[in-house]
Order: C-alpha cells, then sequence, then structure tokens
C-alpha cells in the first residue's frame, strides 16, 4: 500500500492511521453527495466529544461495510485479535459462553473503528460495570410506511405520557425512518422489569389509539399502525448510539434533538447527516435531560393507577 494510501489522524496521544481514505463508503447515487472514509473519520473525530459520554462503558455491536453501501454489511460482536491493545473491551456471558465485546472510551478507538468501516456503532443500554441493570429505556416509533408525520404523532402521545408519569425524555432521529424517545435510568432496576414497564406504557398508548398505535410484533398484525416497538430494553440487545452515521444513502446521522424541534415541518429521521450533524451536536439538545436517571417506582404507581 503506498505512503498515498494511508493517513495519519492525531486523537488525543495517540495517532491513527486511516487506510485508504479516499474510498467511497457511501456512493452518491440517488444521495445528493458521495461520502468517503476520510470523510466518516472526520465526521466522527469532529463529533466525538458530543458522542463519546453516550458510549464510555458501554458494550458495543458494530456494523460493518468494508465495501461501503454497495458491499456485504455484518455485524461484529466480538473484537478481533488484531485490534490494538489500548482498545477498551468487556467479557460478557453469553449463553455457552462469553463475547469479548468492545468498547469505545475514547476518540483514538473511535477513529480506529472508522479505519475499520465500522459506520453504525450500536450500544447497549446498560455499562460494563451493570451489565444486567440498563441505565436507558428506549422506545422506537417505527411507522408502517416511510412517514414521518405519524412519528411525530406518536412521539407527541409519548411524550405527554412519559409527562404524566413523571418520567423525564429524550428524542433522537434514527437516521432511517422512526424516532427514539429514551428515558434516563437510576440503574437499579434489571432489564426485565425495565422491559415489562416499557411494555405496559406502548400498550396503554396503543389502547387509547388503536387506530394508530400498536405494540403487535408481527408485521402482518400491524396493518397501516405504527409500532411501539420495546424489544430493545433487553439483555445484550442494542439500540443505534446517538450521533452514530447510518448505513444508508447521504450518510444520515441519528441525532438528538429537542421536543420543540419536533414541531419543525423540515425535520424527519434523516434530516441530518454528517455534513451538518455536528453543528446539531453543539447546540447541546438534549441540555440536562439524561443527567438525572429515575426509579420506576413512583412512575409503576402513577401508570398502574391510570390502567385501572
Amino acid at each position: 500500500m503506498s505512503g498515498d494510501d494511508v493517513r495519519t489522524v492525531r486523537a488525543g496521544r495517540r495517532t491513527v492511521e486511516v487506510h485508504r481514505p479516499g474510498k467511497v463508503l457511501f456512493p452518491g447515487g440517488g444521495a445528493p453527495k458521495e461520502y468517503t472514509k476520510g470523510d466518516l473519520v472526520d465526521y466522527y473525530r469532529a463529533v466525538a466529544p458530543f458522542m463519546l459520554p453516550h458510549l464510555r462503558g458501554r458494550p458495543l455491536m458494530l456494523q460493518r461495510q468494508p465495501d461501503g453501501l454497495d458491499g456485504p454489511q455484518f455485524m461484529q460482536k466480538n473484537t478481533p485479535d488484531h485490534y490494538p491493545e489500548w482498545i477498551t473491551r468487556v467479557e460478557v456471558p453469553k449463553e455457552g459462553g462469553t463475547v469479548c465485546h468492545t468498547v469505545c472510551d475514547d476518540t483514538a478507538t473511535l477513529l480506529y473503528l472508522a479505519d475499520q468501516a465500522c459506520l453504525t456503532l450500536h450500544r447497549w443500554l446498560s455499562r460494563t460495570d451493570s451489565l444486567d441493570r440498563p441505565d436507558r429505556m428506549v422506545f422506537d416509533l417505527d411507522p408502517a410506511e416511510d412517514d414521518f408525520e405519524t412519528v411525530r404523532e406518536a412521539a407527541r402521545l409519548l411524550g405527554g405520557l412519559l409527562d404524566e408519569l413523571k418520567l423525564p425524555s429524550a428524542l433522537m432521529t434514527t437516521g432511517s425512518r422512526g424516532l427514539h424517545v429514551i428515558v434516563p435510568l437510576n440503574g437499579q432496576h434489571d432489564f426485565d422489569e425495565v422491559r415489562e414497564f416499557a411494555r405496559d406504557v406502548a400498550d396503554t398508548l396503543a389502547g387509547a389509539h388503536p387506530d394508530r398505535l400498536t405494540t403487535a410484533a408481527r408485521k402482518k398484525d400491524r396493518g397501516d399502525r405504527l409500532y411501539l416497538d420495546v424489544q430493545r430494553n433487553a439483555y445484550a440487545q442494542t439500540a443505534a448510539a446517538p450521533y452514530t452515521v447510518r448505513a444508508k444513502p447521504g450518510a444520515p446521522v441519528a441525532t438528538p434533538l429537542t421536543w420543540t424541534q419536533l414541531d419543525d415541518p423540515d425535520i424527519d429521521a434523516r434530516h441530518w447527516t454528517i455534513a451538518d450533524a455536528v453543528e446539531q451536536a453543539r447546540t447541546d439538545p438534549w441540555s440536562g435531560a439524561m443527567k438525572k436517571g429515575r426509579a420506576l417506582g413512583p412512575a409503576r404507581r402513577r401508570l398502574d393507577a391510570l390502567r385501572d
């Protein structure tokens, strides 16, 4: 490989080599612009200060596409032996053994993963020091069609119910078709308890709006209703990390936004891309919303009272 095919990037105390930075990972096609591996690295370097707080201490599942969107995609859980020793790893129990997950604790790791053509980082909802107790609860709003108005409407309804339960919540575009509504938890509940609570919230909301919302896991049972998906709230399940790039034309980004921005008719699930997501990140759209995790006990009592 010639010197022209390797670019070195400084990240704190470390230097990361970027191989073939000119390789196109996101072809133009129907998208307004094509993006290279170098563009991906530059984006992750710029967004790192805003993204790392949502990654540190969490096992990752990595979505890699070495030949870009036009090539094969694979999901990587185990950390390859050739990864540098300075990259954090965590051994996670699974049925019949363990998985050695990568943990992204610093900018250098994020850039190394970008060099590996890791387009999307999917994170656990719990941390390595308490793997079975999540500190995030996620509702994935998944529309039947690519129709963001139904997503917008569902988010408002869900946000209203969470307000009634006195639970703080934050919004994130998925970079695909929907939104994630995220609730910070205090890490005192196990996954089964969190998933049961999330399911009861979703069932309550769908029960109040049966023509628009559903919790039916099978697509054939949903019709044209939006699916309130709570399946990510389980051990070893993952959700797209805030500010991660999605493997879609145009390099859209899963981007935090404010509840006020939800009212902007120009915003949809793929609104931000690697060209402008850093500008959105600088506005601190979650400004404190994720700081104080809540216990579910009081919210459970309020929810049960609503359901009676």
